[in-house]
């Protein structure tokens, strides 16, 4: 409990932090893959439902609905500042040269497996979103960069930043209405399958020239209004969800490790977004917060969905844990980044204020 409130006082002071902590950048780049918690604009220009370019989406970012799945700055928003790097652009609003100091790949509703999320619409799946950064190496920065030393040098002194796997449950094997994945995997093989997706994702972008590797893992999900609003039980959370949700998870740990020791100087870092969500969720006003099971926006169906286009958010959504029926708070969100700049609890076994010394 003292180190949540160690967490509450200096993370409020990261939340109102505007500017980049320094001048000169510690990372040259920051490149972000991942789903809703860290798309930044992709589904913008993607034919699907899944969307966020209206209010109230955006209402307390600076450059307002830009289709951020929250009310303000995501984690990938919070790291690109302490790094001293503008906000990673989207990948698919690019028009010119690529950006060099980092691209957002991210996209909402897709996951590990290809199939997640189709039923709502095109979303760019993690081996997608791989290909394009594999054309961002190929074709936009050789034009930025002189010679293959500093690309090579660029690459892997960048740092990387990927969430996803939330919707392989929400979008694929919770979703038993129009997915039989249910049927063919239990629990336990299907995070297996998930695990195994993953780890060849992370080989490709190691030989793409990625070296320092963060990775969330995926949150309480039975907690979130979404899944706890749509299935009774007792309690804040559908504990079993989380479950099923722990077999994925608890492989991570296992996974990087193996990773940095087999991938020469690669470094692999597991964010643990979920501990510190659950006992955020559990103890919310030891984060500063009040309200820990309701959506701040007005949403579809009772809380279980995206905002209202154009409805009013709450008045505090710095007390707020959940933004939508799906995603969290920039505070929440600040919270965690924060956690991961710099508590080895957090994120192990090296947070991120170590692994750009590296």
């Amino acid at each position: 409990m003292k180190m949540a409130k160690v967490f509450l006082i200096l993370s409020l002071v990261f939340l109102h932090l505007m500017s980049p902590i320094c001048t000169l950048p510690l990372a040259p780049a920051l490149y972000v893959f991942g789903d809703s918690l860290f798309d930044s604009g992709n589904n913008n220009f993607l034919p699907t439902f899944v969307r966020a370019n209206f209010l109230p989406y955006g209402s307390d970012f600076a450059n307002g609905s830009t289709g951020r799945f929250t009310n303000g700055r995501t984690i990938a928003d919070f790291i690109a500042e302490y790094l001293g790097l503008p906000y990673s652009p989207p990948y698919l609003s690019s028009k010119g040269p690529s950006s060099l100091t980092g691209l957002n790949y991210a996209s909402g509703s897709c996951g590990i497996l290809p199939d997640t999320g189709s039923i709502l619409g095109e979303c760019l799946n993690f081996e997608e979103q791989i290909n394009l950064f594999q054309r961002t190496i190929e074709k936009d920065l050789p034009q930025m960069l002189n010679n293959s030393t500093q690309l090579s040098k660029h690459l892997s002194e960048s740092i990387y930043l990927i969430s996803i796997g939330s919707n392989d449950y929400i979008n694929n094997y919770l979703e038993t209405m129009y997915y039989n994945t249910s049927k063919l995997y239990l629990p336990k093989p299907f995070a297996k399958l998930l695990i195994s997706n993953l780890s060849q994702q992370f080989e490709r972008l190691y030989k793409l020239g990625a070296r320092k590797m963060i990775f969330f893992d995926i949150g309480p999900l039975g907690c979130i209004p979404s899944i706890s609003r749509t299935h009774a039980h007792e309690g804040d959370c559908i504990e079993e969800i989380n479950q099923i949700v722990s077999y994925f998870n608890e492989r991570l740990p296992f996974l990087l490790k193996n990773m940095t020791s087999n991938l020469p100087a690669s470094t692999f870092v597991l964010g643990h977004a979920n501990s510190l969500g659950y006992d955020a969720i559990k103890n919310p006003s030891t984060y500063g917060l009040i309200d820990a099971s309701n959506p701040c926006c007005t949403t579809w169906g009772n809380g279980t969905s995206g905002c209202i286009p154009m409805s009013k958010p709450c008045i505090n959504p710095n007390k707020h844990f959940f933004w939508d029926g799906y995603h969290l708070t920039e505070a929440v969100y600040s919270i965690i980044a924060y956690g991961c700049l710099y508590d080895r609890s957090a994120c192990t076994p090296l947070n991120i204020q170590e692994l750009v010394k590296m």
